[in-house]
């Protein structure tokens, strides 16, 4: 299971269906680890019954179907799937809300859920996802990507009802860009990063949680955004002008007759 981690962690976003499925296929007995533990790039469904998009993961798929945020409803239907109680529907609802106008005023667009349920500890989880797609097809709109995708999942585990609440962040990101332009010929990127971090903060079911656990989201995905320059777009750029150094560089280099 170590070795099987180890190689998901290297593999390019795009190819991680593919690499989990085979993975699934060699280990059947950890098929239930893995499928908890990988993350996969994020796909969308229309709910039908209000006509908004969704996202599907993990954390809301029961058996072969997916709860919607905006209904309440899993597809295709359930009858016994496993739904949040009404008091954290309510606030599954607002945050569904809140976070479209975060996800807009960041992205410029894409397609957000917010999912939210119990845990063993008299607390809760919530899961704060967003995808962009950035192609000159999608919702690219510059036009200088054949393919680009940005995919967020932000995990939340609230402790139990106190004074001052526990908060443990999980984050994750996956990038993936690709163009083929005769300016800038075929070139490909892609790669993720994860990181957590904890918090203790007065809140409250009223007034309190949406509050910090948003202002903990917008401070990892501001840390996740500099580190993906540095470490993918730093080193990229650096190798490239390495190998093929600006025009100017190269007269300079040249020696003289």
């Amino acid at each position: 299971m170590e070795a099987a981690m180890g190689l998901m962690r290297r593999i390019p976003p795009k190819h991680t269906e593919t690499a989990l499925s085979a993975l699934l296929t060699l280990m059947p007995h950890h098929s239930s680890d893995l499928l908890a533990q990988v993350d996969q790039p994020l796909q969308v469904l229309c709910d039908v019954d209000c006509g908004k998009e969704f996202i599907l993961c993990e954390y809301n798929r029961d058996a072969d179907s997916y709860r919607s945020p905006w209904s309440n409803i899993y597809h295709p239907p359930l009858e016994d799937g496993s739904l949040p109680s009404l008091k954290l529907r309510q606030l599954e609802v607002e945050a569904n809300d809140i976070f479209a106008i975060y996800r807009d005023q960041y992205y410029e667009g894409g397609i957000s859920s917010v999912y939210m349920w119990e845990d063993d500890n008299e607390g809760f989880v919530a899961c704060f996802l967003i995808k962009k797609d950035g192609s000159k097809t999608g919702q690219g709109r510059r036009g200088y990507l054949e393919e680009g995708a940005w995919d967020a999942i932000h995990v939340i585990e609230v402790g139990p009802e106190e004074e001052n609440n526990n908060y443990r962040l999980t984050s994750t990101v996956m990038l993936t860009m690709t163009t083929d332009k005769e300016s800038s010929g075929t070139f490909s990127l892609s790669g993720s990063i994860r990181r957590q971090a904890c918090s203790i903060r007065i809140s409250s079911f009223a007034d309190g949680h949406l509050s910090n656990m948003g202002r903990m989201i917008e401070e990892m995905e501001s840390k996740l955004r500099n580190s993906l320059d540095q470490v993918y777009f730093g080193k990229t750029r650096e190798m490239v002008c390495t190998l093929r150094p600006p025009s100017e560089v190269a007269q300079m280099r040249m020696p003289e007759s």
